[in-house]
């Protein structure tokens, strides 16, 4: 496989990644097949309206990794990074102005350019989920230093804001802890039940889903509701999980 053609595998993933975590159902208080959960100014079809914009971007976050010659990781982050502005202003275009995927962009973004350097230098299409970890935690270390001194900045993401209420690194920790939590806690879950045979793909998902919601202090939950609501959601994925799970 060619430089070229690995951009547009792994951007054809990212897609795919993309359209499946929206199509599983039920996700409770999110988007899915049935409902808009807990948000009145989204649906499904708005997710598939900015899911559609997004594979040059997978495209070039993926080259650039390719590209990357530098031994200071950190700049490869720094190179993605216009990309990165240009997704979420394409983004924000196609649904007038909702952010449905800006959290994924940044996520699939990185390990876009993350797989794009192991496939430089290994020529394989293929890596253990630890070494791409790996690569993620030295393209996105120190990345949570940016949530410092916001007390000066008037112009605060959402993110930034659940930091200063909350000290939550939100998707900035999990970027730079390497997604521990996926790492830890979801893709165990994803590889056991994908062996067993006997599962669709959907009821997979949904499991996994609750995986990490009782093991993920969510951004989401905490913005709208606050530390009791996501104790409440943990604890109640908690119970599912020791009922059997979905």
């Amino acid at each position: 496989m060619n430089n070229t053609e690995f951009c547009k595998y792994i951007s054809t993933l990212s897609i795919r990644s993309m359209l499946y975590e929206l199509a599983t159902s039920p996700k409770p208080g999110l988007v899915d097949r049935y409902n808009s959960g807990a948000h009145d100014d989204m649906d499904f079809f708005t997710f598939l309206n900015s899911s559609s914009l997004l594979f040059p971007y997978f495209y070039d976050c993926t080259r650039a990794g390719i590209d990357f010659t530098d031994k200071d990781y950190t700049l490869l982050l720094k190179n993605i990074r216009p990309a990165g502005i240009k997704a979420e202003e394409d983004m924000f275009q196609s649904t007038s102005g909702i952010n449905t995927h800006k959290g994924l962009v940044f996520s699939l973004g990185i390990l876009g350019a993350a797989v794009g350097s192991l496939f430089k230098e290994n020529l394989s299409v293929s890596f253990k989920a630890g070494h791409i970890s790996n690569r993620v935690k030295l393209i996105s270390k120190g990345i949570t230093g940016e949530l410092k001194n916001l007390e000066y900045k008037s112009d605060l993401t959402y993110g930034e804001k659940l930091y200063l209420k909350y000290g939550v690194t939100g998707i900035r920790g999990e970027a730079e802890s390497g997604f521990s939590t996926v790492i830890k806690y979801s893709l165990p879950i994803l590889r056991n039940l994908s062996a067993a045979d006997e599962y669709h793909i959907n009821d997979i998902l949904v499991d996994t889903l609750i995986h990490l919601i009782a093991n993920t202090k969510d951004s989401n939950i905490l913005g709208r509701h606050g530390l009791d609501t996501l104790k409440y959601a943990q604890d109640k994925a908690k119970e599912a999980i020791e009922l059997g799970g979905f």
